[in-house]
């Protein structure tokens, strides 16, 4: 049974992405996406002005510092589910991750950027209320599977989301 990480976030954080379930090249990894293929380390780092080399990408800890550094953290909207594979819509029997502990622990955090449909439908199943209390964005998932967003688009919005 497929098991989310733990959050990545602290006092600086004031805007969370939110994925669904790391997929299979990111639990063999331990890392968020870790897949060679999805972009979200790439938009990230062009964010926030950082260089990224696609054949020799930075390390984790060095990802996730940049992050933090900006006032963005990671978690997924399930902690454990059944899932054969990598695809969300694989996703069954999802359990929720704890947001509203984390938001209470971390109020500061003001905007929840979602990291494809499965993420925010995932998310508003368990926590509706909390959709009332933060701003939100539903952005354009950044896997690899999701070619029916072009590039240009899906960079734009995550450059925008994430600067924001």
């Amino acid at each position: 049974m497929p098991q989310s990480f733990a959050y990545i976030a602290d006092e600086r954080t004031v805007r969370l992405v939110i994925g669904s379930m790391p997929g299979a090249a990111s639990l063999a990894a331990g890392e968020y996406y870790a897949h060679k293929h999805n972009l979200f380390w790439r938009f990230a780092f062009e964010a926030y002005g950082a260089a990224f080399d696609v054949s020799q990408p930075p390390a984790y800890a060095l990802k996730t510092s940049l992050l933090r550094e900006h006032g963005t953290g990671l978690w997924d909207a399930a902690a454990f589910c059944q899932r054969e594979g990598s695809l969300d819509a694989a996703i069954k029997n999802a359990v929720p991750n704890d947001f509203p502990a984390l938001l209470s622990r971390y109020p500061q955090i003001e905007c929840l950027l979602f990291n494809g449909q499965t993420a925010y439908k995932l998310f508003r199943r368990f926590y509706p209320a909390l959709l009332e209390t933060k701003r939100w964005l539903l952005l354009p998932s950044t896997s690899p599977a999701n070619a029916s967003v072009p590039l240009a688009v899906r960079r734009e919005k995550w450059l925008v989301a994430l600067r924001g």
